[in-house]
């Protein structure tokens, strides 16, 4: 890899990372805007990738689906801590702190693709508002992908009945298994990249 690869490489890195950083941050602080100080009391506040690294879902799997060759790749950072139990209603609070991380990537999505529009595909900048656009536009759709325990699962368990919640949510100790399961057989690349496509295209206003 030559330095221009190398450099390349190291600031779509650092998006990546500053995007599910800004994921993880984004539920501590809609939980501490309804009043609850788990997250801020943690020291979970912070953009300082150190304190959001988890060693198997940040570095350990997505290493081992590299070295697999894998068609999708898929990771997390540690999760940032809250306790619903300050929630003035519950419920409500704990479906915002859920969907507040796909929010922020959304809008994160959103501002480089509006860049993109703006300046063009042909400056210096525009590889990485592509990418800015993809990854978060990305990591919005799995995350809302009702599987426990991603953001779309404890979202869809605060509209359920309370029997039927616990047993939905009690489904996120197989979780990472099932996840796994379905990206090796392909079948979330079969649901979600299609979508992903329709949206990423109209978004960035880039042709297939």
């Amino acid at each position: 890899m030559n330095e221009g690869a190398a450099t390349e490489f190291a600031i779509l890195l650092c998006i990546l990372f500053f995007s599910i950083i800004l994921h993880e941050v984004s539920h501590g602080y809609a939980a501490w805007l309804l009043g609850d100080p788990t997250a801020k009391d943690a020291g979970r506040l912070t953009l300082n990738p150190l304190k959001h690294i988890d060693p198997v879902g940040t570095i350990l799997l997505p290493g081992i689906l590299l070295f697999l060759h894998a068609k999708f790749l898929f990771g997390w950072a540690r999760p940032v801590p809250y306790n619903p139990a300050y929630f003035r209603r519950r419920r409500l609070g704990t479906f915002a702190v859920a969907v507040a991380g796909p929010a922020v990537n959304i809008v994160l999505a959103t501002a480089c693709s509006a860049a993109l529009r703006v300046y063009g595909a042909e400056t210096a900048l525009s590889p990485y508002l592509v990418y800015g656009a993809a990854v978060n536009l990305l990591l919005a759709l799995f995350n809302l992908l009702p599987i426990p325990p991603l953001d779309g699962s404890k979202a869809l368990a605060m509209l359920l009945p309370a029997r039927v919640r616990s047993l939905y949510l009690s489904m996120g100790r197989w979780g990472i298994v099932i996840l796994l399961v379905l990206t090796y057989t392909g079948l979330v690349q079969r649901e979600l990249l299609p979508v992903f496509d329709k949206i990423f295209y109209r978004f960035t206003g880039l042709s297939a």
